[in-house]
């Protein structure tokens, strides 16, 4: 992935932050999700600076080798939030468009929730407002069985076992075949390289292990688009289709018919008119 690769200090945490296009150019924050890296954007970035637009693309709290706390709490929603916030400011980035993907995407519908000052627009992609998968996880027995995979994460130690053996093949199958996914082969070894040292899957692991139901959330005002692909494993049509009835400003729902959940390496193109088409439209 070209481009400036940055460390951003947030108090003792450091974080590897891959920075590109014009010096000057709009700022937009792409939030990578689980199991991968800030490399997940390969494929969307040059679209995006072509455009003349500025990308920062962290590797996110656990991935980060100097950005790895081993207290579950530190991953929980409304630190990840906070702690993206304030990398933000670390950035010298007061306000950008918001890009997430998979957890990326949670982090920020919070911080569209939480710090509205410091988004200006929402792209998420595959993961729905918070609200809208709970409900759907709650009401949809099809949503409850495509998420049965997180209660495996949830146990320390049985999953990191499980995980890791055989060279990551669990992590591996699931992230696909490139030619089906879209996922490259060697971005694929760079994850379960990142993966494998110590401590960081388990780290990784424990966004999953700080879901909380207790967790307050709350309607998004910001201006939001929600790409969602039919061929996702783990989210359905329910929690993506509820997805707008928890923002308040102007939303866009775009559904991609025979894409994965991989958007980003599968569907750059569409993916990278969507973020641009909302970005224009603020």
């Amino acid at each position: 992935m070209p481009g400036e690769l940055l460390q951003a200090d947030v108090g003792d945490l450091s974080f590897d932050v891959r920075v590109d296009g014009p010096d000057d150019g709009r700022p937009v924050l792409l939030l990578h999700g689980f199991p991968e890296t800030s490399a997940s954007w390969a494929r969307v970035t040059p679209l995006l600076t072509e455009a003349g637009l500025r990308t920062y693309a962290p590797d996110q709290l656990g991935y980060s080798p100097g950005a790895r706390p081993a207290e579950v709490d530190a991953y929980a929603l409304t630190s990840l939030a906070q702690v993206t916030a304030d990398l933000m400011t670390a950035l010298e980035i007061p306000r950008a468009d918001v890009v997430g993907h998979d957890w990326g995407a949670n982090v920020a519908w919070a911080l569209a929730m939480w710090h509205p000052d410091r988004v200006r627009s929402l792209t998420a992609v595959s993961v729905p407002h918070p609200a809208a998968f709970t409900a759907a996880y709650r009401d949809d027995p099809e949503q409850k069985e495509r998420s049965a995979y997180i209660r495996l994460f949830w146990q320390p130690g049985k999953a990191e076992e499980v995980l890791l053996e055989d060279d990551m093949r669990r992590l591996r199958r699931m992230l696909g075949p490139a030619d089906q996914t879209g996922v490259p082969a060697e971005a694929v070894d760079e994850y379960v390289a990142v993966l494998s040292a110590p401590g960081a899957l388990t780290a990784a692991l424990n966004w999953y292990r700080a879901m909380s139901s207790a967790t307050p959330v709350d309607v998004v005002d910001v201006p939001t688009t929600y790409v969602w692909s039919d061929g996702d494993v783990a989210i359905g049509r329910t929690a993506a289709e509820g997805c707008g009835d928890h923002v308040r400003g102007d939303y866009r729902f775009l559904a991609l018919p025979g894409v994965t959940h991989w958007i980003p390496e599968q569907a750059p193109e569409e993916l990278a008119t969507a973020i641009l088409d909302r970005i224009a439209s603020t």
